[in-house]
């Protein structure tokens, strides 16, 4: 599959980047490590008439703590570096550990943390060739009006399958987003719609450019759990992420995420820790929540009802690691 016919466009400053968005949206689209977007542009899912490759800008890339306010990252940080961060891995462990498990090294050498954040959402019947999805009568998200998963509806149940956004949420992360107009800071969990075809509240002539972390999420235990067919490679079919913190030996919070089961990442609500007798317990109930929480239809390969029962299983999993470390 070739790739169709567009200006490639190189700015070398943020300041740069923002006047080409100025000038040529809505027909650009950004590339910063390539590692979803190109794929995509070979199966035609878009033909812009401009890709703004955004990599070369410096000032966008780095791990960046702040003296008694968390921590700032550049949206242009590679995956590799989020994974190998000493200062991540000692104050922010739940990041580290889901940007470890994206894709492969050589892919997680390219993807930038930014680009995990606005991956798109991915569905069976979306991510195919052009010959195959014209075949099918294509769908919501891409050049038709039926969607296959939910025959009959309006709505698209494409999945957001980053590892990274449920990590991030489980942190209270906030989003930095600049446009011609200004610069705007937002909470993560806010940034996405829950809807499959539009999941983002991103302009065309905006970009992602910082996150960032807060102090008051630093210390918490963090592990990731995910469902994949192959061991590397493979997006999620079902991700958990999980923060702990503890008190005098005591668990005083913890927040569970689950990815890859929604169009949209989500916290799983109620979670509440007392009143359990055993960590066991525990982990049950907060599993049954999560298993609430998920939404997957057919959207992949695997059932819709193996993919719920995973997020039990994987949460529970990853409650008791939390619980022992």
């Amino acid at each position: 599959m070739s790739l169709p016919n567009f200006r490639l466009l190189r700015p070398r400053t943020l300041a740069e980047a923002l006047e080409f968005l100025a000038k040529h949206s809505p027909g650009v689209q950004l590339l910063a490590g390539g590692t979803d977007l190109i794929p995509s542009l070979r199966q035609k899912l878009f033909e812009p008439q401009y890709v703004l490759a955004i990599r070369g800008i410096g000032e966008l890339r780095g791990i960046h703590p702040q003296s008694g306010n968390g921590v700032e990252i550049g949206a242009l940080t590679t995956l590799t570096e989020i994974e190998n961060s000493a200062f991540l891995r000692q104050h922010y462990p739940v990041l580290t550990e889901a940007a470890k498990t994206v894709a492969s090294p050589i892919l997680r050498n390219m993807g930038t943390v930014g680009g995990n954040i606005c991956l798109d959402t991915r569905c069976l019947w979306y991510n195919q060739s052009l010959t195959w999805r014209k075949g099918c009568g294509f769908c919501i998200k891409k050049d038709g009006n039926l969607c296959h998963v939910a025959p009959g509806g309006d709505f698209c149940w494409a999945a957001l399958s980053g590892d990274t956004p449920p990590a991030l949420l489980c942190l209270d992360a906030e989003i930095e987003i600049a446009s011609p107009a200004g610069i705007r800071r937002v909470p993560l969990r806010e940034f996405y719609t829950g809807i499959g075809d539009d999941y983002r509240k991103l302009d065309k002539n905006e970009m992602l450019t910082r996150v960032f972390l807060p102090e008051t999420a630093a210390g918490y235990r963090g592990v990731y759990r995910k469902l994949r067919i192959r061991g590397s490679i493979d997006y999620p079919l079902a991700g958990v992420a999980v923060a702990l913190r503890r008190s005098n030996g005591h668990l005083e919070d913890a927040r569970v995420a689950i990815t890859a089961v929604n169009p949209a990442p989500v916290l799983v609500k109620g979670v509440v820790i007392s009143g359990k007798s055993s960590d066991e317990e525990l982990a049950v109930h907060i599993a049954n929540l999560a298993a609430r929480t998920a939404r997957p239809l057919t959207t992949s390969a695997l059932t819709p009802e193996y993919r719920r029962e995973m997020v039990r299983v994987l949460t529970k999993r990853a409650l008791l690691a939390a619980f022992q470390s």
